[in-house]
């Protein structure tokens, strides 16, 4: 029986030895970065493992199955060890129907059962100490990689948020100034010209959230259910080998061999969990190259599909038209001015510079120039509205259509200034930059570490597992083997009986009579 077992265990190292030769052959994700390659560039199992060369894109099936397909070791090593597990309890099955139906001489325990039985339990203690480490490693590690994750990806999403934010604010001050504009004497081509921009900045603002989210609630899932599945699977395989430990020493059978085969299913998920983390390992190490990337040219890069800065490109041509807009505004305003005015000692600031670049210049303005946003409380100490036949007590006589006209225009105006600096670092894609910056100083090797951490880990927890899990199936194989030669087709309780040298006693006391 020794050497039969020792067959298995030199082919279940020789399986690791493989797996372990299958993830060193995985690339490298910071050497291929500082090289220059392409890590995408991958085994595609739905394109009959042809290279995937489509670089990172969360939208493509077969950037997905490619990278799943880097978890490959832990998935064959799951299988097999399950594939171990059905044809055993097979072998289990036959030898037991076959030795039940043999008349089974009687043979006493070997000398040696005591001296063996407290090796073994020495043994499957120590692989239980480490167990409970590894499991405690991976539980710590799968923990802080998902609290990382999280963070990341709210980051990101937080990022679309505020660009679709900035956007319907920007179109609420249209609105607004549109709103403000009805009732005054202002051309009709001027409300319709906020009007039709306002909808369009909306379509694109409903764009980047609707894309966002998307992408975003596929993500999320897939991690949180994986979190949701570990934790309990590793939390039970704590409980499972220290019962499993605990009944093996008080030699309750049929529960030892419930746990042996719960154990020996947690040990094939450990391994298929391994696969899946070191998975999610690449898929982090080609996020963090990706955001590397996206610095470099924003408008062309795989994140377009989550935060669509080319997209954002469209809405420029609109903001150029909302500064020429506000351009001629600013000048109407400096005519109305001057019309109600004895002289132009003073007009109005213009923000931005004239046509075609219309920069926005907001601290561009001279001494005897007047802000916008200052301008209703200073018509309000200069002028008299309506006043009554036409008497103004050191004012400026204006009537009330032409005062309301210059105050909406000047509120307007001001409405739109202050969305101005959002939109305009938006459509440069400063916003995203700063947002990926943080991610990529603050969480990119953080994560990594952290995945790391876990699939290694697990590695760890499932060598361990699978020698504990053999121990006991040697012990309680022994025993069963023992049970039979010693013809036990007594029940329970007489085993128990013979292990505790009952049925000796009864046999030296017949003797005597």
């Amino acid at each position: 029986m020794g050497g039969k077992w020792s067959r298995i265990w030199f082919i279940m190292i020789l399986l690791l030895i493989t797996s372990f030769s299958h993830i060193q052959g995985q690339p490298n994700t910071t050497t291929t970065q500082t090289e220059g390659r392409d890590d995408t560039v991958r085994p595609d199992p739905l394109e009959n493992l042809k290279k995937y060369r489509g670089g990172y894109d969360v939208t493509n099936v077969h950037y997905w199955s490619s990278t799943a397909y880097t978890g490959i070791a832990g998935y064959v090593l799951g299988a097999l060890w399950l594939l171990c597990g059905v044809v055993f309890g097979a072998f289990l099955v036959v030898t037991t129907c076959c030795k039940a139906n043999k008349k089974l001489k009687r043979h006493k325990k070997p000398t040696f059962h005591k001296q063996y039985y407290l090796w073994h339990i020495l043994i499957a203690a120590f692989f239980t100490l480490l167990a409970l480490v590894g499991t405690s490693l991976v539980l710590g590690g799968n923990a802080k990689f998902h609290s990382r994750a999280d963070k990341i990806i709210d980051i990101i999403i937080d990022t679309a948020d505020d660009a679709s934010t900035t956007i319907y604010n920007t179109t609420g001050a249209m609105n607004m100034t549109r709103a403000n504009l009805q009732g005054t004497n202002v051309d009709a081509s001027t409300t319709r010209f906020l009007e039709s921009t306002s909808r369009q900045l909306d379509s694109t603002a409903d764009d980047i959230q609707r894309q966002a989210r998307k992408n975003r609630h596929k993500i999320d899932l897939g991690l949180r259910i994986l979190y949701i599945v570990s934790t309990v699977i590793f939390a039970l395989n704590l409980v499972a080998v220290i019962a499993l430990t605990a009944v093996g020493v008080v030699k309750i059978r049929r529960v030892l061999h419930i746990l042996i085969v719960l154990c020996w299913l947690i040990t094939v998920l450990c391994w298929v969990f391994f696969g899946a983390y070191f998975f999610l390992s690449r898929f982090a190490g080609d996020t963090c190259t990706a955001l590397e990337g996206f610095q470099q040219d924003p408008y062309n890069n795989s994140l377009s599909s989550i935060l669509p800065c080319d997209q954002l490109l469209s809405a420029e041509s609109v903001l150029n038209d909302v500064s020429a807009g506000v351009y001629n505004l600013v000048n109407e305003v400096n005519a109305n001015l001057s019309r109600i005015q004895q002289d132009s000692s003073f007009g109005v600031c213009n923000p931005f510079s004239g046509p075609p670049e219309y920069n926005y210049q907001p601290n561009n303005c001279s001494e005897d120039e007047i802000r916008i946003g200052d301008i209703p409380e200073l018509l309000k100490l200069i002028t008299c509205v309506d006043p009554v036949d036409g008497i103004c007590n050191g004012g400026i006589p204006v009537s009330g259509n032409d005062f309301r006209t210059v105050v909406a225009y000047t509120s307007s105006i001001q409405i739109l200034l202050n969305t101005y600096p959002g939109m305009e670092s938006l459509l440069q894609c400063q916003t995203v930059k700063d947002a990926f910056s943080e991610i990529i100083e603050n969480h990119c090797t953080p994560v990594k570490r952290d995945v790391k951490i876990v699939w290694a880990g697990l590695v760890f927890l499932s060598i361990v597992m699978v020698f504990l899990v053999l121990t006991w199936t040697v012990e309680s194989y022994y025993e069963r083997n023992h049970r039979f030669s010693d013809g036990s087709v007594k029940p329970h309780h007489a085993d128990d009986m013979i292990e505790l040298g009952k049925p000796e006693e009864k046999e030296s006391v017949n003797s005597n009579q």
